[in-house]
């Protein structure tokens, strides 16, 4: 018998703010993606974050003295955990494969321990729109989405709110508003609105080490606001994968249960810790260079009517830029600058705002510090001016 209607998880609604969603390329799919893949192999120079590393460089940063681990039990899982509580102030921190696992399992606790199964967040939350809502089918979980889907979250967003939350998360930065990050006051006034309500705090810090450099607090600092923390190695870090969760002793030791309920207690965990320490240790410290580079990228796009930066300036070493193109004059012109300069730009859009504009995202790493600001600007105008 088929499933009622229901019984199913509802699909995000459609809005007037797009997010990351959008078919890779156009009609001739297979044509124009071994084209892509052609060109970016021919590439020399990446604009965006640290570049395309193969898996051989990626490897070859994972210290030859490395300690493996027994079903992330001991080794450099256990080193990576301790560093990372450490570093957030957290009584213990575990390793996680994914951030979509983490997430969905510390909510899951919340919501058991405080009796209640809803969970409030930003209305562009990445669990609600790009994970398949698996908080909903997995842990029959409620997210309540709160405020303007155009702006952070605020404190009075919330209070206009009546129902009382198993918890309260928090992104930072808000990834699809460019890395914008709430007031650091105003942030910690909606942990402490949640808090008075016997909710908990959870941060989706897929970029905390980002957040902490634009706030200009250390991350133990920001941490301190949170019950619970989520925090990425392979997004603004560039490890290979993995996550940590960081909260109360009590509070991990379930997330480590609900790890192996999940699938996610692998019989080797150390290539993934490996390799989120050793990008922890050697980006971490670089955070405030990206913000800086970020913001004279930035401002050098001033005054001109075919870019907008979102947030301008940049809040952190993430920023959108508004471009006034199509989808397919994007592609053929990146296309073309990598057939001719062996520069990699952005040959797809992050999202579509109108036939005629979109953005694309851009992440400040390593390999956007090997361009100076005219240069970027240079490129981004012939992206969308083709001049």
């Amino acid at each position: 018998m088929g499933e009622a209607e229901s019984d199913k998880p509802l699909l995000p609604k459609k809005s007037v703010f797009p997010v990351s969603s959008l078919p890779s390329v156009g009609a001739n799919d297979e044509e124009d993606r071994a084209r892509i893949e052609e060109l970016r192999a021919r590439c020399t120079r990446f604009l965006n974050s640290h570049g395309n590393r193969p898996p051989s460089e990626l490897l070859a940063r994972i210290p030859d003295d490395t300690r493996a681990d027994r079903y992330g039990t001991g080794g450099v899982v256990e080193e990576l955990e301790a560093e990372v509580a450490d570093l957030l102030g957290k009584p213990a921190a575990v390793f996680v494969p994914t951030g979509t696992m983490a997430q969905q399992i510390v909510l899951r606790i919340h919501a058991d321990r405080h009796g209640r199964r809803s969970v409030m967040w930003h209305p562009a939350c990445h669990l609600d729109w790009h994970e398949g809502r698996g908080y909903q089918w997995l842990h029959n979980l409620v997210g309540i989405p709160v405020g303007d889907i155009r702006a952070p979250l605020t404190l009075d967003a919330l209070t206009a709110v009546t129902e009382t939350p198993a918890a309260l998360l928090i992104e930072l930065p808000q990834r699809d508003l460019g890395g914008i990050l709430p007031p650091w006051d105003e942030m910690v006034a909606m942990t402490a609105w949640a808090r008075q309500r016997g909710a908990a705090v959870h941060m989706d810090g897929a970029r905390i080490w980002e957040a902490a450099a634009g706030y200009g607090r250390s991350e133990a600092e920001l941490a301190d606001a949170f019950d619970t923390v989520y925090a990425s190695f392979y997004k603004g870090l560039g490890a290979i994968s993995g996550c940590c969760v960081a909260g109360p002793a009590d509070v991990i030791a379930e997330v480590s249960e609900w790890r192996t309920r999940h699938g996610g207690r692998a019989f080797a965990l150390w290539p993934y810790a490996a390799s989120a320490l050793a990008e922890l240790r050697s980006r971490r410290c670089r955070m405030p260079d990206y913000l800086e580079h970020a913001r004279l990228i930035a401002a050098a796009m001033t005054g001109f009517d075919w870019v907008r930066v979102l947030p301008d300036p940049p809040q952190t070493s993430m920023m959108h830029l508004q471009l006034r193109v199509s989808k397919a004059e994007l592609l053929d012109r990146a296309l073309a600058i990598a057939d001719s300069e062996s520069i990699w730009t952005f040959p797809e859009p992050f999202a579509l705002d109108d036939p005629t504009q979109l953005r694309i995202e851009m992440s400040v790493g390593d390999a956007t510090l090997g361009f100076s600001p005219d240069e970027i600007f240079r490129l981004l105008r012939r992206l969308a001016t083709g001049g």
